[in-house]
């Protein structure tokens, strides 16, 4: 990971926002305080797509545990499928 200041990140944004298309560039100030990640739309998207499917992986096996399993066939006569 790519890391700048904020002081360098405030008068170089465009730069640094052109680092952040090749991967993530760290925000630190005073030294080593961490501000901020500044990342790609696509890495962003990504990220949130695979949070968001290990949510739905997480949900679906705690409803599994709390239903007792359902078959294949159930499933698809409860959607009417």
């Amino acid at each position: 990971m790519t890391t700048t200041t904020l002081s360098n990140f405030r008068a170089h944004q465009s730069e640094v926002l052109d680092a952040a298309q090749r991967g993530p560039v760290e925000v630190l100030s005073r030294g080593s305080r961490r501000r901020a990640v500044v990342v790609s739309p696509e890495f962003f998207d990504r990220a949130l797509q695979a949070l968001e499917d290990q949510a739905d992986v997480l949900g679906a096996a705690e409803a599994r545990r709390e239903q007792g399993g359902i078959s294949h066939e159930e499933l698809m006569a409860e959607l009417g499928l």
